[in-house]
């Protein structure tokens, strides 16, 4: 994935374990603590800052991934390479990651949000699409391993 290299790989592997322990990403995004909080009374519902509840080193990996989401997408050089002998859906869901995360950079900066609050929004959602990555990885190995 753009903005994901081999140690920001491993330390959020080694911060969230196997992926497959969170039924939904949305759980994932609870435990780095990326999701906003609510105060909530009778009909009434207001969102405000990040919990910052969750695990903090997961939080910097992503949110510090996360601006890499800024240039629009392309698939060159280091990233290109990266991605020579992974599984095809993985490939795929990167991709998607990039088409996506970008298009809600550049959505959510044209509104005029802050450049950080953009970020830490992107760093949610990249959460997403890493639960989708490491479920399938583990998906996959299960199979191979069934196969055996």
């Amino acid at each position: 994935m753009r903005g994901v290299r081999k140690t920001t790989a491993v330390g959020v592997a080694a911060e969230v374990g196997p992926f497959s322990r969170f039924r939904h990403p949305q759980e994932l995004m609870g435990y780095s603590g990326t999701v906003p909080s609510e105060h909530s009374s009778g009909g009434k519902t207001k969102r405000g800052a990040i919990t910052k509840t969750g695990n903090a080193l997961l939080r910097r990996l992503v949110v510090e991934s996360a601006w890499s989401y800024r240039y629009r997408p392309s698939l060159q050089g280091a990233l290109k390479k990266r991605q020579e002998g992974q599984r095809a859906e993985v490939v795929e869901i990167a991709w998607r990651a990039q088409v996506r995360l970008c298009g809600r950079y550049r959505r959510l900066s044209a509104t005029g949000k802050q450049r950080p609050k953009v970020v830490t929004a992107i760093a949610r959602e990249l959460l997403g699409f890493m639960w989708s990555i490491g479920t399938e990885v583990e998906r996959q190995l299960a199979a191979e391993a069934d196969a055996t």
